[in-house]
């Protein structure tokens, strides 16, 4: 699967974000307007009919213009095909499987949060706009199906419905996020040996260099085991964490690129124990700087960690990006 789509889910949830925000503003004031005068709750209904539509329109019109800008990036360039299948569950120890949970989760974040703004219900809120990540990773997933070079991937479709699941089935049960999935990464030595699968730049290499990415559970401990009472900080997470390093190809490490020997590199799996800061739980009342931290609540705060490696290996860092 291709990295490409947390770009394009980046952009994806900005622009939903800043799209829903005036049109909450709207219901709040015209929500305050019909409490003193009741023969306008139709203009009420008819304004929420058109803030929906607005946010449907804008959902609709960044999917169809970010899947035709994926396909013509991407897939055009390369041999088409029947539609089939291939199993990649052993690609890069997992990592993009995590990838795939996390985009489904919080693509479903922001678009609940944007169609509630707009004055739909709670629970079709939460099935449409919840649902919006697993949509839009499927159609991937189909270009992936007629693409000869790759192909429909359970697993990944299974990742998919696990992260879209996550958001779903909490704000049912808790009407609120308490276990948050997270992204963070850091610049690792092994994008130099394979610029052309982990990226020649930094920009790249954010999204292709799986060896630098962590994919995290960010746990609200005070909703989680505390009362509302507790006087612990309700924005302080404790984050557990999945990584994977020493990878330079997907199943298994090359030994060599373009003629030039590749060191060789143990694969190994890494956990990792840390805190964390909810943004979404900071107090602010300024529209824009709510708005703002929802946006940047997928990132996982830098913060003091342990890792565990498969190599049998402990490490502990003072701040862990």
């Amino acid at each position: 699967m291709k990295r490409i789509i947390l770009s394009i889910f980046l952009i994806l949830s900005t622009l939903l974000a800043s799209a829903s925000e005036p049109v909450e503003i709207l219901i709040k004031a015209k929500i305050e307007k019909n409490n003193y005068k009741s023969h306008e709750a139709n203009t009420l209904d008819k304004k929420t009919r058109r803030n929906i539509a607005i946010v449907g329109g804008v959902t609709g019109g960044l999917y169809a213009a970010s899947m035709t800008g994926l396909y013509f990036a991407w897939y055009a360039d390369y041999p088409q095909s029947d539609f089939h299948f291939f199993n990649d569950n052993a690609e890069w120890l997992q990592m993009d499987k995590m990838g795939h949970a996390a985009t489904a989760y919080n693509v479903g974040m922001i678009g609940y949060e944007a169609f509630k703004a707009a004055g739909l219900d709670e629970k079709r809120s939460i099935w449409i706009g919840g649902s919006l990540g697993f949509a839009f990773l499927t159609t991937v997933e189909i270009f992936d199906g007629f693409s000869d070079g790759w192909g429909f991937s359970w697993g990944d479709m299974t990742a998919n419905a696990i992260g879209a699941g996550l958001f779903i089935g909490q704000q049912f049960l808790w009407h609120e996020q308490r276990i948050a999935l997270k992204y963070s990464f850091h610049t690792t030595k092994y994008a130099q040996y394979r610029p052309d699968l982990l990226g020649k730049n930094f920009i790249e290499q954010t999204i292709k260099d799986y060896n630098g990415i962590t994919i995290w559970a960010s746990c609200n401990f005070k909703s989680l085991f505390l009362n509302e009472k507790s006087k612990f900080p309700a924005w302080l997470n404790i984050a557990i964490g999945y990584g994977a390093d020493g990878m330079t190809g997907s199943f298994e490490n090359s030994a060599e690129y373009h003629g030039k020997p590749i060191p060789h590199f143990d694969r190994n799996r890494r956990f990792l124990l840390s805190l964390d800061i909810d943004l979404t739980r900071i107090p602010v009342h300024n529209k824009f700087w709510k708005y703002t931290l929802k946006v940047l609540s997928f990132i996982k705060i830098p913060m003091p960690a342990i890792e565990y490696s498969t190599s049998g290996e402990w490490t502990g860092y003072w701040l862990y990006f």
